[in-house]
């Protein structure tokens, strides 16, 4: 059974209420976070884009990513399926920063992926993976849950 429904949160998908690229965010994070996220790219096989300053570079290790963002812009572009892609901003140590594109998300199949998406990064860390609408932290809208092992529905899905 999927984590939630096409028909209950179409209006979260749709990219005229919540901008593009609505935010991901995994709040209270470490470098070792990042790492833990570094380490699930490469063992879920995702094809990955590390860029510094829109230069493509290797993927450094988490640590040395976070030391070069203070001065650059760090950026790395996964794919965890083909057609769905994921912009992680290496911002800062304490959060882990990530846009998804709602216009490659629609349907029930495009909801599952989101799901899959936000459950793995959450069980890898063991913390609560939030997504709110573009540039506004404070109205989140679904989230992972960690007790319920699954995304759950933050808002009125009917808000439009």
């Amino acid at each position: 059974m999927p984590d939630l429904l096409w028909d209950d949160v179409r209006n979260f998908f749709d990219p005229d209420l919540m901008g593009s690229l609505p935010d991901a965010r995994v709040v209270d994070t470490s470098v070792e976070d990042w790492q833990a996220v570094l380490d699930l790219v490469r063992s879920k096989g995702w094809s990955c884009e590390y860029s510094e300053d829109g230069a493509s570079v290797r993927l450094p290790r988490a640590v040395d990513m976070l030391a070069r963002s203070q001065n650059t812009d760090a950026l790395l572009r996964v794919w965890p399926a083909t057609g769905f892609l994921v912009i992680f901003r290496a911002y800062e140590a304490s959060s882990i920063d990530f846009d998804v594109d709602l216009r490659e998300l629609q349907g029930q199949d495009g909801v599952n992926l989101l799901c899959r998406l936000l459950r793995a990064i959450g069980r890898r860390l063991g913390k609560p993976v939030t997504l709110t609408p573009e540039s506004d932290p404070l109205h989140p809208v679904l989230r992972f849950d960690i007790d319920a092992d699954r995304v759950v529905l933050l808002a009125d899905p009917l808000f439009s």
